[in-house]
């Protein structure tokens, strides 16, 4: 009974303590810090926060407290940059000292803060500059990755013929033909649209990126201590982390089985021979997790975005089928229908161009982008932000800021024009983000996207099953990313 009590007691004092350590922690802060609604021990502020909508809460809070606020994600301290402006300033003004890569748990529950996407410091500098090497040896950006995707499109353009002009759903069609793209640099060639890996490959991605943007996604990353111990969607994200994990480590030990360092196939390839290469040092940063870990940060990355905002255009197109019957003119004139559009075409497609960067400001299928981490003690707008502080960029913020792009809630591809009709960038243009966390992809996204939404339209018409008024684009899910609502559509013949 004695003991028991005496245990209580000290329970109650360690509570007490840690109460009183978050509480002086806060304090010592005050002042540095930008503003923000006031944490509660262990919890933060998440009373003030929709997990079902986190970038719509975090907005909200903006208007409260201005561009640059601080909250707490449950224990863990975060400042919000809002606004094109603020987000500006921090990763492309100050860039190095924005840099690092932030905490996001349901993904460091895998990493351990290895691979290329969330590792930081001299591990990160290492592993993005050999991967640009690697990446840039075999085609990306030249010609040599457009002949790879104008071949997929030949396959995808037969998957679609396939359909006869009935329903489907585009989710799986999409999702094999833009995987066979990044599978083909990784593991050396692209898999037929029946292969069991690519199957599992894309099945696994889609309902972790689908988990991870859903509410169990966004709860997790505010308490991941307490969720490792309560059974939800959750869970299936780190069974399928689990099983990708052991998909490519068969594929890397198949890469070992045939190794040669003088003549390599893909980027597993290259990366085992670097490995050997700095096998007896022991600062090295090339070992087997490393590559299992970036291997699956390139398939994440180079499927499921490309996948997500082709299905996002065909929902657009549909609802707008004078934007889609003018990109058809566009193809029908640059193009015709003796050849596939290529990336030379670009120049002369205008409009084709804006409707792509639209479908991305639009859609915006990253809409907090992945944390970024201050490197240092950082001077931001008159406030102090701690070196290692976690810092989300609202992304929509930038997309939707009105200042940049009037009447942002519209979908207008002319925003990207100028007065000659002529292409016109916008500097709030970042769906891949912007500084020294810039997407490693972006090359390729952006080449994939005007390759394949051209393919199509050269031969098809896109149809929905009801009237283009009724189609509803509200993301079924807006966590991680904006997930398109299921749906399925009709494609015919031109």
């Amino acid at each position: 009974m004695l003991a028991s009590g005496l245990l209580l007691v000290a329970l109650l004092a360690c509570l007490t303590v840690m109460v009183l350590m978050s509480v002086w922690r806060q304090r010592k802060l005050k002042g540095k810090l930008p503003p923000g609604p006031t944490p509660l021990p262990f919890i933060g502020n998440y009373l003030q926060l929709n997990t079902e909508q986190m970038y719509n809460s975090l907005m909200k809070l903006s208007k409260e407290f201005g561009a640059v606020y601080t909250v707490y994600l449950g224990p863990r301290r975060v400042v919000v940059l809002s606004g094109y402006q603020a987000v500006k300033e921090a990763l492309v003004d100050q860039a190095e000292e924005f840099g690092g890569r932030g905490d996001y748990p349901i993904f460091f529950n895998f990493t351990k803060g290895n691979g290329i996407a969330f590792s930081n410091g001299d591990r990160w500098k290492a592993l993005r500059k050999y991967s640009v090497q690697i990446l840039r040896h075999f085609g990306m950006g030249k010609k040599t990755i457009e002949e790879r995707i104008l071949e997929e499109g030949h396959f995808l353009l037969e998957e679609l013929r396939k359909t006869q002009g009935k329903p489907f759903d585009p989710t799986f069609v999409v999702s094999r033909s833009v995987s066979n793209i990044i599978c083909s640099v990784i593991f050396g060639s692209r898999f037929d649209y029946d292969d069991d890996r690519l199957l599992t490959i894309i099945h696994l991605i889609n309902e972790n990126f689908q988990i991870m943007s859903s509410p169990w996604g966004e709860m997790y990353n505010i308490f991941p201590n307490l969720l490792d111990w309560v059974p939800g969607p959750h869970r299936r994200v780190f069974k399928n982390y689990g099983r990708m994990k052991d998909l490519i480590a068969r594929s890397v030990h198949e890469h070992q089985a045939s190794l040669d360092p003088n003549s390599p196939r893909d980027f597993i390839d290259c990366f085992l021979t670097k490995m050997a290469q700095e096998k007896q040092d022991p600062l090295s940063h090339f070992f087997m997790d490393t590559l299992l870990m970036t291997t699956h940060n390139l398939l994440f990355g180079g499927t499921e975005t490309v996948g997500t905002t082709l299905r996002h255009a065909f929902l657009l197109l549909m609802k707008y089928p004078k934007v889609q019957v003018r990109i058809q003119e566009e193809i029908d004139r640059v193009v015709g229908h003796k050849r596939l559009p290529t990336v030379e075409d670009r120049s002369a497609m205008p409009y084709t161009d804006a409707v792509i960067h639209e479908v991305q400001r639009f859609a915006d299928i990253i809409p907090m982008s992945l944390p970024h981490r201050v490197t240092r003690d950082t001077n931001f707008r008159g406030f102090t932000i701690p070196r290692g502080t976690d810092v989300i960029t609202l992304l929509h913020t930038v997309h939707y800021d009105p200042s940049q792009f009037p009447k942002p809630k519209e979908f207008n591809p002319e925003r990207f024009l100028d007065a000659n009709m002529s292409f016109k960038k916008s500097p709030a243009f970042m769906p891949f983000s912007a500084g020294r966390r810039l997407c490693l992809g972006e090359a390729l996204a952006r080449m994939e996207l005007f390759l394949y939404l051209t393919a199509i339209l050269q031969s098809f018409s896109l149809q929905p099953l009801g009237a283009p008024e009724d189609i509803d684009l509200t993301p079924l899910s807006s966590g991680l990313g904006n997930v398109p609502r299921p749906y399925q559509l009709c494609v015919r013949a031109r």
